[in-house]
């Protein structure tokens, strides 16, 4: 059709969505499906959150507010960022988005001109490509290995800048991987930034998911230059189980911050009220869901690695946070599309395929289901190893 735009005609759909949306279909169906691709914790939002947001709507607060979020909520994010992460922001400096994807959208936008640069290294958030795009700038993939913990160097990053080079996408703990960037080479990466004054878009909703001694550095927090370059995207949906809630934020320099906001007030003017009012109870409130949760996912994590290390012709590193495996599969000599769609429609298994995160010799495997699931659905995937 020719009425639509080349930019969406550019883009395309989300595969992880797809998936999903495939294995519920089958179950609607009444088949048993052992979904192994969801991105979502599968435990309930902790119940003085769900109160909290019950209370303002009876207390009427259902009305439009500030586009950048009410105070309250602005104000608890801001002694969030400064007590977990040594970060200063202003009440001001924070948006409060409809969801962290639109936190990354809105980043991107107050940021790209047509025919920008943005360098993101895979395997990457399917999004990130498809919002570049959508802002008019060019996506530059970066490979990282392997053998890198899937992480890309500041080499790699240097010998991809162009003049054109605008922004750098920087995700840890990483979805699909699970890998997470140390300090040092986060200042590595952002030397790197601060040469040529690219900004520096930080992915950190997978920041409370963090496994063994590891640590989640924030860049921004490690000089004033880098806080002047980067726009902090988190929110609620992965450390507070609050997906459906839809609620993200960015943290950013003054004028980014105001760019930022312009984009808000003149899209989905503000986040949902009464969901913000359950976001302040969220930081609030009592914190051991968070242990309990990452506790949690530490224990399928362990069994999950433990079955897949076990598969002699699949390879996989640990993942250090998030709740994430991505699989290398290339020995199998099938492409990640043709795999997931085989291993769904015959094994009835739902896992993702390496291409939607720009890596076509891999697959996501998720741990957020029971136990029971999990050994099922890796039963049958070893069967299905075995038997390609």
């Amino acid at each position: 059709m020719d009425s639509i735009s080349s930019r969406i005609a550019e883009v395309n759909p989300s595969l992880t969505l797809a998936v999903t949306n495939q294995a519920k279909a089958m179950i609607a169906r009444g088949e048993e499906v052992y979904g192994l691709a969801g991105g979502e914790p599968d435990i309930d939002t902790p119940e003085h959150i769900k109160a909290a947001g019950i209370v303002a709507i009876q207390e009427g607060k259902t009305k439009y507010t500030a586009s950048g979020g009410i105070p309250e909520l602005r104000q608890a994010i801001s002694k969030k960022l400064k007590d977990d992460n040594n970060l200063d922001y202003a009440a001001n400096q924070i948006c409060v988005t409809s969801g962290a994807k639109m936190a990354c959208y809105n980043a991107i936008l107050a940021v790209i001109e047509e025919g920008d640069e943005v360098i993101i290294p895979s395997p990457y958030w399917v999004s990130y490509p498809e919002m570049v795009r959508l802002a008019g700038g060019k996506p530059v993939i970066v490979e990282t290995k392997e053998s890198d913990g899937w992480k890309m160097t500041p080499e790699q990053f240097e010998e991809a800048m162009t003049p054109a080079t605008k922004m750098v996408i920087i995700n840890s703990p990483s979805n699909p991987t699970g890998a997470i960037y140390t300090e040092e080479e986060l200042r590595a990466i952002g030397e790197v930034a601060l040469y040529e004054d690219i900004v520096i878009l930080s992915d950190e909703i997978y920041e409370k998911l963090i496994y063994g001694d590891k640590k989640h550095v924030s860049i921004a927090s490690l000089s004033q230059e880098l806080y002047d370059l980067t726009i902090t995207v988190n929110g609620f949906s992965k450390a507070y189980s609050m997906t459906g809630w839809r609620l993200g934020y960015t943290a950013a320099p003054p004028a980014l911050a105001e760019a930022i906001d312009k984009i808000q007030n003149h899209t989905v003017s503000n986040a949902t009220s009464f969901a913000q009012w359950a976001a302040i109870a969220a930081l609030q409130g009592d914190q051991t869901f968070l242990s309990d949760l990452r506790d949690e996912y530490d224990s399928r994590r362990q069994f999950m690695l433990a079955r897949l290390k076990a598969i002699h012709n699949v390879r996989v590193i640990e993942p250090e946070g998030a709740f994430y495996f991505f699989v290398y599969t290339g020995q199998l000599g099938i492409k990640s599309q043709n795999l997931c769609d085989k291993l769904l429609s015959r094994y009835k298994v739902a896992a993702v395929p390496g291409i939607a995160f720009g890596y076509d010799d891999g697959i996501r495997l998720s741990y957020c289901t029971t136990l029971d699931v999990l050994n099922e659905g890796l039963t049958r995937f070893e069967q299905f190893c075995r038997e390609h």
